[in-house]
């Protein structure tokens, strides 16, 4: 355990308590205006934690493998919690869209599962990384846009079509970064399939 390690067992952590402050601000008590400003905070500190756990681990040379299994899966784990809430609530997003993200990571991480098991170590791709960029960034737009709604500026149409149409955008990348994953790696994958 090191420092980076704490920073991304920091935002596991904090990852459900972004469904509880959206889908039940009301039963605590939080003032729908104070709602997207809480959220903003939490994915503030979540999406910082990302970057300061890897500027830690490569400044510090403790690049670790616990840290390379652990830090996409904290991604998977904080934006899927994030974009399961959105189904509900105000924003709607349809489930769908949502499952393309989930679906990618099952995948993904089944064949990574398979690889370590055979002895085949997958690297990460790039896609990967732009992909988890474009989720934080599609959180932010939609939490942004939370608070002109909230306020009365915008409609909920507006708050809902501009959502869906950034995370649609987002789930056809993720195919593509699912894509790119096994055809860059498909020689690993055929070998470890190959012992099966």
């Amino acid at each position: 355990m090191n420092p980076a390690h704490v920073f991304t067992f920091l935002r596991i952590v904090l990852s459900p308590v972004f469904p509880v402050l959206y889908l039940g601000g009301e039963a605590l008590g939080i003032p729908l205006k104070w709602l997207p400003y809480l959220l903003l905070a939490l994915l503030i500190i979540s999406e910082f934690s990302d970057v300061f756990d890897g500027f830690i681990a490569r400044k510090r040379n403790q690049v670790t493998d616990l840290g390379k299994v652990l830090d996409p899966v904290a991604d998977s784990i904080t934006h899927l919690s994030l974009f399961l809430a959105f189904t509900q609530g105000f924003v709607q997003l349809p489930l769908w869209v949502v499952l393309v993200f989930l679906y990618r990571e099952f995948f993904i991480g089944a064949l990574r599962t398979l690889c370590a098991l055979r002895g085949v170590a997958l690297a990460a791709r790039p896609s990967g990384k732009v992909k988890a960029v474009m989720q934080a960034a599609v959180a932010f737009l939609i939490i942004g846009l939370m608070i002109p709604y909230t306020a009365g500026s915008i409609s909920l149409s507006l708050l809902q079509t501009a959502s869906f149409v950034a995370a649609l955008i987002t789930a056809l990348y993720t195919v593509l970064s699912a894509v790119d994953y096994f055809y860059a790696n498909r020689a690993y994958i055929k070998k470890a399939l190959e012992t099966l």
